[in-house]
């Protein structure tokens, strides 16, 4: 991670909006996006990568981000990254194709809840979410590959 005005920005704002919030394994959700953060290499990513959730899992909205700074290519990155349940997921992905911060966070979003020790019962939803995440990780990888 890289450590900027604007990414301590985020990951403040990140650690305010999803305070109170836990991931399916019990623990803190702030994880989550910090452990995302890690494996990015520009400011643009490490932004984008903390405040990945925050538009589709708070209550934070775009015009909040805009008043805390958020560069515009930042919020178009994370607008990408909201899933509109209504959307099939392939197609979700597919459309978040076109913004490389995207994809990037989006790669290193799904590997780590693609991670099944992180969670302490496992069922066979998630069983079946990690194979639909195996599915979108191929895609995007084939992505990276094309460029």
């Amino acid at each position: 991670m890289i450590y900027t005005p604007s990414t301590k920005r985020a990951t403040l704002l990140a650690l305010d909006a999803h305070r109170g919030q836990y991931d399916k394994g019990g623990l803190p959700y702030i994880m989550h996006p910090l452990h995302v953060a890690e494996s990015m290499e520009t400011e643009d990513e490490c932004v984008v990568a903390l405040l990945h959730d925050v538009l589709e899992d708070t209550e934070i909205t775009v015009s909040d981000l805009q008043e805390w700074g958020t560069a515009e290519r930042q919020i178009e990155a994370l607008r990408l990254l909201c899933h509109d349940e209504s959307v099939p997921y392939l197609e979700y992905i597919q459309k978040l194709m076109s913004d490389p911060i995207a994809v990037k966070v989006k790669i290193a979003d799904l590997r780590h809840n693609s991670d099944l020790t992180r969670l302490t019962t496992i069922t066979e939803e998630d069983r079946k979410r990690v194979e639909l995440y195996r599915e979108a990780l191929q895609l995007l990888q084939q992505e990276i590959v094309k460029k």
